[in-house]
């Protein structure tokens, strides 16, 4: 008999019962950190194993990221997973049917329903695996992943690397003077910068 004291959350798969009928051991998992961070490369290796282990897995974006893909959830080094892009944080709940796992790249740029939305999956019996920025380009907790992270069983914080002195990075640093809170970038935008690092940033712009 598995329980959760026995299986870690990355071999606990979403068990089923001879009948092929689903039991109750949702949880959420939390993959958050900065730009550049790996956060989606380990979304990507987390869901791609549960594929192996031939779970029914689904795997969404918001519609708005199309940086590398207009369909593919896409990591800084290239590696991909096909998902499904959607307009809001309800289109989940619609297309998840019957399904062992939800993978949800870039959550910091759905709206607060999302928090509810996974809650709802992880109470029906599904492993929901979320990643997302932590904060925004000013430094402030961005969108539902406060929440997210309060409400998840397992939180996992990963760090770029500073490209200012090498420690570990975990802010994302705007190289423009554009203030709309909501802007895909890549390395000619963005930086990741360690806490000192980015504190002098900021106060060198002032």
């Amino acid at each position: 008999m598995f329980t959760e004291d026995t299986l870690s959350y990355e071999n606990r798969s979403t068990l089923r019962t001879s009948e092929g009928s689903r039991t109750n051991t949702g949880w959420i998992e939390v993959i958050c950190g900065s730009m550049f961070s790996g956060k989606t490369e380990e979304l990507i290796r987390r869901l791609k194993r549960a594929q192996f282990a031939h779970l029914k897995v689904e795997i969404f974006k918001p519609s708005i990221d199309v940086r590398y893909s207009e369909e593919d959830v896409v990591s800084h080094d290239s590696n991909a997973i096909r998902s499904t892009p959607v307009e809001s944080p309800g289109n989940i709940l619609l297309l998840s049917s019957d399904v062992d796992v939800v993978g949800i790249d870039e959550a910091q740029f759905f709206d607060q329903s999302l928090v509810e939305v996974c809650r709802k999956l992880a109470d029906s019996g599904i492993r929901v695996i979320v990643a997302g920025l932590d904060m925004d380009y000013t430094g402030k907790p961005f969108g539902p992943m406060p929440d997210l992270m309060a409400t998840a069983e397992y939180v996992t914080k990963v760090h770029a690397i500073c490209v200012r002195c090498g420690n570990l990075a975990q802010h994302s640093h705007r190289l423009t003077g554009d203030e709309h809170l909501v802007m895909l970038g890549e390395t000619d935008t963005y930086e990741p910068l360690c806490r000192h690092c980015f504190n002098e940033a900021i106060r060198n712009r002032k």
